[in-house]
């Protein structure tokens, strides 16, 4: 059984370096980033989840597709403060999940890193409804188990650094895409715009906050990372 509350011996410096900069490729690459992006999806759904549960909201599905959208579904009062939280969440989930890894692993935290996100996909997995969800939460999953029972400190480091400097830099993307996608007169429903509708605080003011989020996280996570 693996020492989950223990800490591991910090890496070598070049291996925050090389896993950052592998991290970077693959939000900045779009051939990278098309499949990576499942990993920022199932955060998003799964930030919306937790929070209308943390809400007493009713949360009836979690749907992942293969275009890397998703969908939360979730019941309760149409208006309020509980599925404003709930639509609020989705886009700062990555990049704040991203924060609190780099916080365990500036405390050196890897293998307990590794079992909070296993169990984070396990409970993502029992409200998960489609079949390539099923299948994406699972193979996540997946990598985290074998990594954490059956692979070394080092390797452990390495895939940890690597997801956190993910969770980080490729939580900062998806607000540039939906102001991108908002500015060519898509995405009429997106999260900023059905925020909007109901606090009737413009879309942008709700955009510049998921960036404001996201922008903090990485600067605050990276240095935590870089131990500076």
């Amino acid at each position: 059984m693996p020492q989950i509350l223990g800490t591991q011996p910090a890496p070598d410096q070049w291996i925050v370096y090389v896993t950052g900069a592998c991290a970077l490729a693959l939000v900045v690459f779009r051939r990278l980033w098309l499949p990576a992006r499942n990993a920022i999806t199932i955060a998003h759904e799964g930030g919306h989840g937790l929070v209308a549960r943390a809400t007493g909201r009713r949360l009836e599905a979690i749907r992942l597709h293969s275009d890397t959208s998703g969908l939360t579904v979730s019941r309760g009062r149409p208006t309020g403060l509980g599925v404003v939280l709930t639509l609020a969440a989705g886009y700062p989930a990555a990049p704040l999940l991203g924060l609190g890894g780099a916080a365990l692993l500036g405390t050196r935290h890897v293998t307990l890193l590794l079992w909070i996100a296993t169990g984070l996909l396990l409970a993502l997995l029992v409200m998960v409804r489609n079949a390539y969800g099923i299948l994406i939460v699972v193979l996540t999953g997946a990598a985290f188990v074998l990594v954490s029972w059956l692979a070394g400190p080092e390797v452990q480091s390495v895939f940890a650094y690597a997801a956190v400097w993910f969770l980080l830099l490729g939580g900062v993307r998806p607000a540039f895409e939906l102001q991108a996608k908002r500015r060519r007169g898509g995405a009429p429903d997106s999260d900023a715009d059905q925020l909007s509708r109901l606090t009737q605080v413009p879309a942008g003011v709700w955009l510049l906050f998921f960036h404001t989020v996201a922008l903090s996280a990485l600067i605050g996570g990276g240095r935590w990372l870089l131990g500076i």
